[in-house]
């Protein structure tokens, strides 16, 4: 288990409830966006980018998504950390969109178009309100073996996102597989690692954002980036709910979704009980509860201002434990930030100029981070043949639609969403083979991460690898 950090003020305090002095509270707070950026700008822009190559969404309106998603992840902290009646945890906890609802987003926004994302968005964060209590209870079902092998998932089927920025794929085609485009990339790759390597311990968490920042630069001076839709874009803005048309509830996108937000659920629940034992106040069944309602919540809300499915992020937890900061005041002050930025337009704009090519460079770093996050984690699992044969049959139906696109092109349509989901997929298959096969003498589960009542609650550290989600 992670130390804990921090001590008990004279006056009783807990570390997790301490105020640092204003000032102070909002530099740490800008820490925590700074070390979350980078991935939380991915998401729209890969869901985005996608939908504008099936001829789903105008580039033009790439930056409200970035904003939106912004104003939402604010919001989103702000509850979660501060919390409201039994919404929240009350700990130090980002929020930001989910990687693991990218390619089931992409498929429903190819197939019906960006309303019926937002619906199912909007429906799948009801669900998860709805079922949170439950799902507290339940969660210790989900082993190192099963949050490991999601993880692990998660950065491999990304990987495919990473070599199509890097290729250049929705540019044209004279600008597609450039050595440009290569050169900038492996830059952005180096600055990353060089950043993560020399600079000191509190800025490694913000390395990708810096490998981003100088491959932006570079790609300056090579014309490869384009801020001409920053100059006039407005200064301030509010995300306007329903934007982009009136949601739409089709059947088979909402299971699609749904799905991803019990694998969502599963995910926060770690990173829950990881930043309650960094802290020192260790979760209980009704912190999980309360943490997962906050999460659904948040996801409804992003469905109505045009934006996505929200979970915890791993690598702020990272974060908490590398600062010795256990305040959840500090993580308020980071979602009043990400509010600010998220009236920004110009901010929106600003990150659409960033060339393919730096994203994909970071992106390699990013996705390959998330992937052996989930590695270390699988590392605390005790072998079996069983075990490994769980992992492997996983890994391997997820990694099929990645490997051969248009695989399932034959099946139902509604079937097809899911299946195309390696995540997805590759999520319940692990959950039903370790409920199926991993099991001890007398029939009960190996390795239960949680145990039964309202008691504490365990799991690995899953955070060391301060990967993103």
């Amino acid at each position: 288990m992670p130390g804990t950090i921090g001590a008990v003020a004279a006056d009783g305090t807990h570390p997790v409830d301490q105020r640092p002095p204003l000032v102070r509270m909002f530099i740490l707070g800008l820490q925590h966006v700074l070390a979350m950026y980078a991935g939380a700008i991915a998401v729209p822009l890969i869901v985005g980018g996608a939908l504008v190559a099936a001829g789903e969404f105008d580039a033009g309106d790439m930056h409200h998504l970035i904003v939106a998603d912004l104003f939402v992840a604010g919001v989103a902290s702000v509850i979660q950390s501060l919390g409201f009646w039994r919404f929240g945890a009350r700990l130090p906890l980002i929020q930001g969109v989910s990687f693991v609802s990218v390619a089931p987003m992409i498929a429903i926004g190819s197939e019906h178009g960006i309303t019926a994302i937002y619906g199912s968005v909007i429906a799948t964060g009801v669900v998860m309100m709805l079922v949170a209590p439950f799902f507290a209870k339940i969660v210790k079902y989900f082993p190192p073996l099963v949050i490991g092998t999601i993880i692990t998932v998660v950065g491999l089927s990304l990987l495919s996102v990473a070599a199509g920025w890097l290729f250049n794929q929705n540019g044209p085609a004279e600008e597609q597989g450039t050595g440009q485009n290569f050169l900038l990339a492996l830059g952005t790759l180096i600055t990353v690692i060089c950043i993560h390597r020399f600079a000191p311990a509190a800025w490694t968490s913000m390395a990708v954002l810096g490998g981003i920042l100088v491959g932006t630069v570079a790609g300056v001076f090579v014309g490869a980036s384009d801020f001409s839709a920053v100059v006039d874009a407005d200064w301030v803005g509010v995300p306007t709910p329903f934007q982009f048309g009136t949601p739409t509830f089709d059947i088979a996108s909402i299971l699609t979704m749904v799905l991803v937000g019990l694998v969502i659920m599963t995910e926060t629940s770690g990173d829950i009980v990881a930043v309650g034992d960094i802290t020192g106040r260790r979760a209980t069944a009704r912190t999980l509860a309360d943490g997962l309602r906050a999460d659904g919540l948040a996801t409804f809300v992003g469905g109505v201002f045009n934006t996505f499915p929200y979970s915890a992020f791993a690598q702020n937890v990272g974060l908490v434990s590398l600062s010795r900061i256990a305040s959840r005041f500090v993580v308020t002050a980071s979602g009043l930030i990400l509010i600010v930025l998220g009236l920004l337009p110009k901010v929106g704009e600003i990150a659409t100029g960033i060339p393919s090519p730096v994203l994909g460079g970071a992106g390699v770093a990013l996705f390959g981070m998330v992937a052996a996050a989930g590695i270390r984690t699988l590392s605390t699992v005790i072998w079996t043949e069983t075990r490994a044969l769980i992992v492997g049959v996983s890994i391997a139906t997820a990694m099929l639609p990645t490997v051969f696109d248009g695989l399932y092109a034959n099946v139902p349509s509604g079937l097809e969403m899911i299946l195309d989901s390696g995540i997805t997929v590759g999520a319940v298959t692990v959950i039903l083979l370790n409920l199926l096969l991993n099991r001890q003498g007398g029939g009960h589960l190996a390795e239960p991460s949680f145990p039964d009542g309202d008691g504490a609650v365990d799991v690995p550290d899953v955070t060391a690898g301060q990967v993103v989600r």
